[in-house]
């Protein structure tokens, strides 16, 4: 599956990851590439656990891009 993941800095430098469709799973690391780890390890963790307790995944959410014209 394919999530879409946000990330932005924080006030300290930090990276922080956070993965919409999962409410909740949020991650960081003080580079762009480590928070994106930390956030994958964290969404497995997190799609374990309701699998464990019989809860439904999340679908990945589904984005378009859509072109305006002036």
């Amino acid at each position: 599956m394919k999530y879409r993941i946000l990330f932005q800095p924080d006030e300290d430098g930090v990276f922080v990851a956070e993965c919409p469709s999962l409410p909740g799973c949020v991650s960081q690391g003080r580079t762009r590439d480590e928070a994106l780890a930390n956030v994958q390890e964290a969404m497995r963790g997190y799609i374990e656990s309701l699998r464990t307790h019989g809860d439904a995944v999340p679908p990945p959410i589904g984005e378009e891009l859509v072109e305006l014209s002036e």
